[in-house]
């Protein structure tokens, strides 16, 4: 099984592959630095994602400073502080695939269409999140930045 640090080694200034309606991305050792937009992300709409339990999923695996939200999952890292664990170019490689940095993961590829296997139908050739959600997703988890105090509802 290969290393987290030869899997980095191997995707640095790898291109993820184009496709119609997927914006190019280019992963730089462990993120993508570039946003998929030249809309900044929004916080609140990003929020609105991680919690909606139809689009985002982000709750089945991840607990965070969410009181508002019941049955979080506790399988995958808790999402209060990833804005200070992780940058933002991290951040946004996590959500569009980050199978580039554990291929084991159970977490979905978001921003990825080509190679998956068991994908719904109404989702083939889709990606679960366009490039703006996934900037508005980046946006509100870099404003978690305290693991220990909750984020305002409208960050």
């Amino acid at each position: 099984m290969r290393t987290l640090a030869a899997a980095l080694a191997m995707t640095a200034l790898a291109p993820v592959a184009p496709h119609a309606e997927l914006a190019p991305v280019m992963i730089v050792g462990d993120a993508i630095p570039q946003p998929l937009t030249s809309e900044a992300g929004d916080p609140a709409r990003g929020r609105a994602i991680v919690v909606d339990r139809q689009k985002g999923l982000c709750l089945l695996c991840h607990m965070g400073p969410f009181p508002d939200q019941r049955f979080q999952g506790d399988m995958a890292p808790d999402l209060a502080g990833a804005g200070s664990r992780w940058s933002s170019a991290q951040l946004r490689l996590r959500i569009v695939d980050g199978s580039r940095l554990n291929p084991a993961t159970i977490m979905p590829s978001y921003y990825r269409i080509e190679g998956l296997t068991r994908v719904a139908p109404a989702l083939k050739d889709k990606p679960i999140l366009d490039a703006q959600q996934v900037e508005d997703v980046v946006a509100f988890l870099a404003t978690l930045q305290d693991a220990s105090a909750p984020p305002s509802q409208n960050p």
